[in-house]
């Protein structure tokens, strides 16, 4: 069996999603396919940070800027989806002063709001703080559920004519005359899509979707853990304010903690081994700022794959690989009606989607404008409806298990 569709959008995380609900709103016909349930790669393994640009603010600023206008924008069109903390950049006895000035510098020359709070006062905001610290930066960061995220972004694609299929992996396509004729999908689904153009939008194995259509996407991938332990009196998320490095980073969930993360080169997204260490490195750097996570209780562990494009990257450490995001148009590679979206972070899925939209919408000569920016998502103010959201898409995964009902 056979089915057109204008567009074809592989992988159903927050960015395939986010692409699905921005075409489907300017009226283009959107099938949107993922080979197991919304949300069950990278965006549902992540920590869940709503990034205020902070973090890169010192080392790349058009990603900080980014971070922040799409915080911003989250704030006023995601509701339950996200949970607005605040954040904390913690400088510690042995960390470098200077550093600490810098990023605090770059945060006000690129307008991300700061409170320069001194050793008292930060303690004052998170008691359980280490005695350790010296002073603290506050920075508007979040909480993300993304699995709350993906359903929604998925539901509203739907609202707007788009198709939906979880559980439905791409097996083959058919590249004919340098255009991609038809797309095999198994799984659940079993047809063949014939689609006007295609989004390779898969992340972390967006060079798997590639080769099958004869075009090469150099994928960096590197996995990175993430422990939840009990712990229900931390407010804002916690930043250790150093060079990235593991274990620098404490995410507040609802009696929950989540600890992370580290940064290790993978070959494959598919098969990678896992390590005690990495649990171990995390929860003991985190407990530098934070000494009671030492001692509480883990209640789950997970690891994710970080969707890192670097065409020229070796097996080296990846934690200097941008965070940045980057349109592929595979015209030139031989396939005019393929498009690859590839990097970028959480925060920045609706604006990567759009670029993304833009991208495709030129290439079929649409002229219609975005409006995600402005569109709160369906269910947004109604945690339950979002759960329900959930679990039609079969989308839960480990990031936010705590949070999201089952």
């Amino acid at each position: 069996m056979s089915d057109s569709a204008t567009v074809l959008v592989i992988g159903g995380g927050a960015t395939g999603t986010g692409i699905a609900r921005d075409l489907s709103l300017r009226g283009i016909d959107v099938t949107l396919v993922e080979r197991g349930g919304l949300s069950s790669g990278t965006s549902g393994r992540s920590h869940g940070l709503l990034h205020s640009g902070g973090r890169y603010a010192e080392s790349d600023r058009v990603g900080a800027e980014e971070c922040i206008e799409e915080n911003e924008v989250l704030r006023s069109i995601a509701g339950e989806c996200i949970r607005d903390t605040g954040g904390l950049f913690v400088q510690l006895d042995e960390d470098d002063p200077e550093y600490f000035e810098e990023k605090r510098a770059a945060c006000e020359d690129i307008g991300i709001e700061t409170e320069l709070l001194d050793a008292d006062e930060a303690r004052e905001r998170v008691p359980d703080l280490t005695p350790d610290v010296e002073r603290a930066m506050w920075v508007p960061d979040g909480a993300i559920y993304p699995s709350r995220l993906g359903a929604a972004n998925a539901a509203a694609a739907e609202e707007h004519g788009g198709t939906i299929h979880p559980h439905a992996p791409l097996e083959a396509v058919t590249v004919t005359d340098g255009r991609i004729t038809e797309a095999t999908l198994g799984g659940t689904v079993e047809k063949t899509i014939e689609p006007e153009h295609v989004v390779n939008a898969a992340g972390a194995w967006a060079g798997q979707v590639a080769d099958l259509a004869g075009v090469d996407v150099n994928m960096a991938p590197s996995r990175g853990v993430m422990v939840a332990v009990e712990y229900d009196e931390l407010a804002p998320v916690l930043n250790r304010c150093r060079d990235p490095d593991d274990g620098d980073i404490v995410v507040p969930h609802v009696g929950e903690a989540v600890l992370g993360t580290t940064s290790v080169p993978v070959s494959d997204p598919d098969d990678y081994e896992t390590a005690a260490w990495e649990v171990e490195k995390s929860i003991e750097e985190c407990a530098d700022m934070l000494p009671p996570v030492a001692d509480a209780p883990v209640v789950r562990e997970w690891w994710g794959v970080r969707p890192l494009y670097a065409p020229d990257e070796g097996e080296g450490d990846r934690r200097g690989i941008s965070r940045g995001y980057f349109v592929l148009d595979h015209t030139g590679e031989g396939v005019e009606n393929f498009t690859s979206i590839v990097g970028g972070k959480l925060t920045t899925y609706r604006q990567m989607a759009e670029t993304t939209a833009d991208h495709v919408c030129g290439k079929l000569g649409v002229n219609a404008d975005c409006e995600t920016a402005r569109r709160q998502l369906p269910g947004a103010e109604d945690a339950d409806r979002l759960d329900e959201l959930v679990e039609h898409y079969d989308g839960q995964g480990p990031t936010d298990k705590d949070v999201v009902a089952r």
